[in-house]
This record gives C-alpha cells, sequence and structure tokens, in this order.
C-alpha cells in the first residue's frame, strides 16, 4: 500500500482517534491535530499529501485556515473539509478556496475513503502546482469547420514558449484548452500550475506568485511547464504590476529576496473580449497586455459553432459519468434540436451545467424535450432580458425563431399556462398557435386548462 502523509485536524479526540485508526489500517501515515496552532506546526514539520479539515474549531476555524493556507504559495496539498453543521454557503466557500471535497459528519466509510483516495490521485497526477489544476476536464471539441479550426490553432500554437492570451466569453472554459495546449507541446510532463485570481487578496498576491525564502511560489512551482491565469483583470493590482515587470525582465526572486531565478515557465492567461479596448485602464495596463499576447486567441463562442451542440452533449455525458459517476443519459432527437438553436449565453459551462442536472435527477435512459423545457424555464432568472444574444449575429430565419421562442415562452408564462389565453394576448388563431408552439419546441403537455 502507499505510504501517504494524511494530516487530520479536529478537535473532538473520538474523531481523530477514529480516523487515525482508519487510515492507518489503509496503509497511510497518519497525523492528527487539535486545533489550528497544531494544524500549522504539523503541516509545516511534515509537507503532508492531504489534510482532512474540521470547520468547526474553538480557536480559529477551518475555514479561516484554509484561506490562509491557500495563500500562503504551498497549494500542492488537497485539503477535504469535514462539518457536521455544514450548509451550501459553506461548502461554496470552501471550494472556492480551493477545497478538493466536502464530507459531512458524522462521516461513512462509504463516503470517506473513495474521498480519500481521490484526493491522494489527483495530487500525484498533477505532479506539482496549485490544487485547481487536478480538475480540468478534456475540451468540449466538435466536428464542425468552426470548432476544427480552433483545434488546429491550438496545436499550431502549442510548441512555442511565448505567452499565450485565451479571449473568451464568460463560461467558455478556456483552461481545458490551455490544458490541450501544455499538453500537446513539449512541456506536457512538467507542471501544468493553476492560479485563480478571484480567490487571491491583494495584500496575499504577490507572496502566492512568488512565495517565500523557504517554499516556492507559482512561478517557481510551473518551472519547466505553464502557468495558466484565469481572467488577468480579476488579478490584484500588486500581482500585475509584478507579473508585467517578470514578464519584461524573464526574472523573479523567490520570496522578493535573493538571486534572481529565469521564468522557465510558459504563461497562458485568459481574457473576456473587448481587453483591446480596455488596455490601458485601471483593469490591465497597456505593457502587461503587449506582453500576454503575444500570441492571442480568440475563443469562438458556444453560439458560432451550435451545429456541434448534439456532438458535445454526448461528449459531455460521458466525461459526467466516467468522472463523476452519474448515471448514463442519451438526449433525444427534439432535445438535441432544442439545444442546438438555444442561444448558450453562458457556453460550454451551462451546457455542462444543464447536463449535470438532467443526470443527477434521473429518469429513463433517454432525455427528453419537456425535460429540457423545464430546466431552461427553472434556470432563467425573472428579470433577464427577452433575447440573450445579439440577433444581429444571426441569419434573418435563426433570429426569427430566437425571438418568437422567447417572446411566446415568457407570454405564456404571463398567461399562467393558459393557451386560450396566449392566444388572445398575442393575437393568434388558436390552431395557428398550437402548430407555432410545436415546431419552436414549446413544452405545452403541462399547460394550465382554460
Amino acid at each position: 500500500m502507499s505510504q501517504n502523509r494524511i494530516l487530520v485536524v479536529d478537535d473532538e479526540v473520538d474523531i481523530r482517534r477514529l480516523l487515525q485508526e482508519i487510515l492507518t489500517e489503509e496503509g497511510h501515515e497518519v497525523e492528527v491535530a487539535a486545533d489550528a496552532a497544531q494544524a500549522r506546526a504539523s503541516r509545516a514539520r511534515t509537507a503532508p499529501d492531504l489534510v482532512l479539515l474540521d470547520i468547526w474549531m474553538p480557536d480559529t476555524d477551518g475555514i479561516t485556515l484554509l484561506r490562509e493556507w491557500s495563500t500562503d504559495a504551498r497549494n500542492d496539498c488537497p485539503v477535504v473539509m469535514m462539518s457536521g453543521h455544514g450548509t451550501v454557503e459553506t461548502a461554496v466557500e470552501a471550494t472556492r478556496l480551493g477545497a478538493f471535497d466536502f464530507i459531512e459528519k458524522p462521516l461513512s466509510l462509504a463516503k470517506l475513503l473513495p474521498t480519500v483516495n481521490r484526493a491522494l490521485d489527483a495530487r500525484r497526477s498533477r505532479q506539482a502546482g496549485a490544487f485547481s489544476a487536478a480538475r480540468g476536464s478534456a475540451p468540449l471539441l466538435g466536428r464542425s469547420r468552426v470548432a476544427q479550426l480552433l483545434r488546429a490553432e491550438l496545436l499550431r500554437l502549442a510548441p512555442f514558449p511565448a505567452p499565450l492570451l485565451l479571449i473568451a466569453e464568460p463560461g467558455s472554459e478556456p483552461e481545458n484548452l490551455a490544458r490541450l495546449v501544455h499538453q500537446s507541446g513539449a512541456r506536457a510532463n512538467n507542471p501544468f500550475v493553476v492560479c485563480d485570481p478571484r480567490s487571491l487578496q491583494d495584500e496575499q498576491s504577490v507572496a502566492a506568485l512568488l512565495g517565500s525564502a523557504t517554499h516556492p511560489g507559482l512561478l517557481e512551482q510551473a518551472r519547466g511547464g505553464t502557468l495558466y491565469l484565469g481572467d488577468i483583470e480579476e488579478l490584484p493590482d500588486a500581482a500585475r504590476r509584478l507579473l508585467g515587470a517578470v514578464l519584461g525582465s524573464g526574472k523573479f526572486q523567490r520570496g522578493g529576496v535573493g538571486e534572481p531565478l529565469a521564468l522557465e515557465a510558459r504563461v497562458i492567461a485568459t481574457a473576456t473580449p473587448g481587453i483591446e479596448v480596455r488596455a490601458g485602464t485601471l483593469s490591465i495596463s497597456r505593457d502587461l497586455y503587449a506582453q500576454l499576447s503575444v500570441l492571442p486567441l480568440r475563443v469562438p463562442p458556444l453560439r458560432d459553432y451550435a451545429e456541434d451542440v448534439p456532438d458535445l452533449l454526448r461528449q459531455c455525458v460521458d466525461q459526467l459519468t466516467e468522472g463523476e459517476h452519474l448515471n448514463f443519459r442519451r438526449s433525444s432527437v427534439a432535445a438535441q434540436n432544442r439545444l442546438r438553436n438555444y442561444p448558450w449565453p453562458d457556453n460550454l459551462r451551462e451546457l455542462r451545467s444543464l447536463l449535470r442536472r438532467l443526470l443527477m435527477r434521473g429518469g429513463s435512459e433517454e432525455i427528453s424535450l419537456e425535460e429540457v423545457e423545464r430546466e431552461l424555464a427553472a434556470q432563467a432568472p425573472i428579470d433577464a432580458p427577452l433575447v440573450k444574444q445579439d440577433l444581429l449575429a444571426l441569419p434573418m430565419r435563426e433570429a426569427r425563431e430566437h425571438f418568437e421562442r422567447a417572446y411566446l415562452q415568457q407570454q405564456l408564462q404571463l398567461c399562467g399556462g393558459k393557451v386560450g389565453q396566449l392566444a388572445k394576448r398575442v393575437g393568434m388563431e388558436r390552431t395557428h398557435l398550437y402548430r407555432k408552439l410545436r415546431s419552436l419546441g414549446i413544452d405545452i403537455s403541462h399547460t394550465a386548462d382554460d
């Protein structure tokens, strides 16, 4: 069995003893800590491969401790949070700070051991760097001309060491595209380190990049490999200034002192469309934009290759069933057609989230059009605009269909689902309206009686 070092942090002595006993029998070296002070000392002394961290402790709570660890440039150790009084908000906050998973008390072996094994496997697979690097998926790429041109351009740029700027709308999953670039070049066997700018506080962001006198920062962790930066405009000011200086000189100092080290990592960053216009404003300097956009690449939004949606649905279902152990379901032809004509304002992230919900809810093996319509309606905010995309970018026929579908769906909601009232409201003959609703894929099987 593998001799992994696991640190258990919990103020309840019975839980510490139970976990130490179970994990030792599984072949791991286990150290325990009763509070944050002991946890800090143990972590500094033993450099564990995994931490099981209780949230509610008397001196310093686990979320505070996790936040502290997430910014001290030692992000190579996954953390699994434990709590008997967990809330959705707490779980979300823990995940945002980089926690691998969240398990509830009383602890279940059926949940505990697989989570521990997955966390350790993830740590081994990423080799080095920020823990979030272990959470990537293969990019969802279709077979359309747009998708194949994107793939070809990514592979063409893979061998170069120069910085790469991926310009993409929110939800386009550029991190997965960056992984494809990394894995397709000479750096494939070296670290792929992820920096999420939103998790860095301004005063600690420089330390996260540079590290300390004794521990490497993200720039050094990515040596020989790739440093992936999320939305560059989300990076704190101090970190952006440092990054500009490092890219300009090609050197940095660990902890800001000592002999300069050569920057031996390729930087891949992302930005949202319009970055060229915003360069020179408070969000990003012209110099940093110029340094990062040596090789700029625009990632097309999903609506530009909507013909790939049926294929992307199949790819995504395969990833979710294999990676998250959800039950397999296939999309009906009607559901595929509906989603192919959906504007996807949040791009691939929305597609992945929609499928995850449909698989988690379960049902027959085939996902029906009615299920899709219910999910889309449930996720649409009350104050959402009538149409969530620029219709001028579409051919007239598709633009008209998008408008008619959005218009009739909202009118139907205002009529309480009553088609008779809808016909009067929109000035259409009822039989003709039924045909129009069906042709647009609008579910009327659950509408109220008139």
